[in-house]
């Protein structure tokens, strides 16, 4: 409890405004080369990550599979510009980030999936597809379906982050164009560095070429049935749990 205590006071004066004014000054003045690349054990690595998103830049942050790409999913504009960056048609969904399984619940339509489940599934390398919610006001996020897949990646940098940047969930995609190969290390995607606000440095994050098959997406849109989109990292296990609850396949379709 005393650690919970002392991270909510942590955060609490990362919010304050003098604190945030201070950072923006700070930010504003390092050096090209400094301010876009930070280590995330770096002390200002999370401010200066909430410093982009809360201005509506892109960002590059490890994940519990591959490095992916992160903005303000309710800023209109920031979400047209991710997929700018990633060349990805504006038709083809990306999925949320959040802090917890409240969040999960705030964003998406999920009365029919109990707690014990989702606390199996999440935090994990697996995305959940869900209708959406009326939170998530962006007309710019996935305008061609009333569905969102949600994320919380096993991982302390962005649960931090999302943590940090309460007030909206992130979008979220992997840190590569469209139809490329997925990252496991910053280099891999250097090419798009211009282009972001900031890019947050875990090292390698994975070994194997498995890994670059990102999060299993699973649709569990319809009460008591699922339906495997992507593979993924996660299938076996993911497959397992639901079937513990009894969850049944209908056609799947694989990508």
């Amino acid at each position: 409890m005393r650690i919970v205590a002392k991270f909510k006071t942590l955060l609490d004066a990362y919010r304050h405004p003098w604190y945030l004014l201070l950072f923006s000054t700070y930010y504003k003045m390092l050096p090209a080369s400094r301010g876009k690349v930070f280590d995330v054990l770096d002390p200002m690595a999370l401010n200066a990550a909430r410093h982009c998103l809360f201005n509506g830049e892109i960002i590059a942050l490890p994940t519990d599979t591959v490095y992916g790409l992160a903005c303000n999913a309710n800023n209109e504009e920031a979400i047209q510009r991710l997929y700018e960056i990633k060349g990805r048609d504006c038709y083809k969904p990306v999925a949320i980030c959040v802090k917890n399984v409240e969040a999960f619940r705030l964003y998406g339509k999920s009365d029919h999936l109990n707690d014990s489940l989702l606390q199996l599934l999440l935090p994990g390398p697996i995305t959940i597809i869900i209708e959406r919610s009326p939170h998530l006001s962006n007309r710019f996020l996935n305008p061609n379906t009333t569905k969102i897949g949600i994320r919380i990646p096993r991982c302390k940098f962005i649960q931090d982050l999302c943590l940090l940047f309460g007030e909206q969930p992130l979008a979220l995609t992997s840190a590569n164009r469209s139809a490329e190969r997925s990252s496991l290390n910053i280099k891999e995607f250097e090419f798009l560095w211009p282009k972001l606000g900031g890019i947050f440095d875990a090292g390698q994050i994975g070994l194997t070429e498995e890994r670059r098959s990102a999060s299993t997406v699973i649709d569990l849109s319809q009460p008591g049935l699922y339906k495997i989109v992507r593979e993924g990292v996660a299938l076996k296990y993911t497959v397992d749990v639901l079937h513990k609850f009894n969850i049944k396949s209908m056609a799947s379709k694989i990508v």
